[in-house]
């Protein structure tokens, strides 16, 4: 299993493949699964705006759609700032787990907490019944 360095290691990688022309903000995710499987993501910005997708659904909908539905965790690199993941992204990483660990930059440090920590009372499948 990769360690929380290893896989913001993946994310910074991704980055490099992000489309931002517009904001020139480039982010990359990696997610890991618990059969250790590694899915990145960039963002794509697009002139509609609201069309952008975010680095973490894109490695997200990468491994789902590969039928990798397990996620263990998933982290989040951007360069020259500490980033977490957005509200959009929060609510889909939790879609697949209130456990998922977030592996992020905070105050110059990799740190890493439970999308149920970033997102508080969050509503999912598991809570509609």
């Amino acid at each position: 299993m990769l360690s929380n360095n290893q896989l913001y290691n993946a994310a910074k990688q991704a980055s490099r493949n992000a489309y931002s022309p517009y904001s020139e903000f480039k982010v990359g995710a990696a997610v890991l699964t618990k059969s250790g499987s590694v899915y990145t993501g960039c963002n794509v910005e697009n002139a509609s705006y609201s069309n952008t997708i975010c680095a973490e659904r894109v490695a997200l909908v990468k491994a789902i759609s590969e039928g990798d539905k397990s996620i263990y965790s998933i982290a989040i690199y951007t360069e020259d700032a500490d980033l977490s993941p957005c509200g959009i992204c929060r609510q889909f990483i939790r879609e697949f787990g209130s456990e998922i660990k977030v592996i992020y930059l905070s105050s110059g440090e990799i740190i890493a907490k439970a999308i149920s920590e970033l997102l508080p009372d969050s509503f999912s499948k598991d809570n509609l019944y």
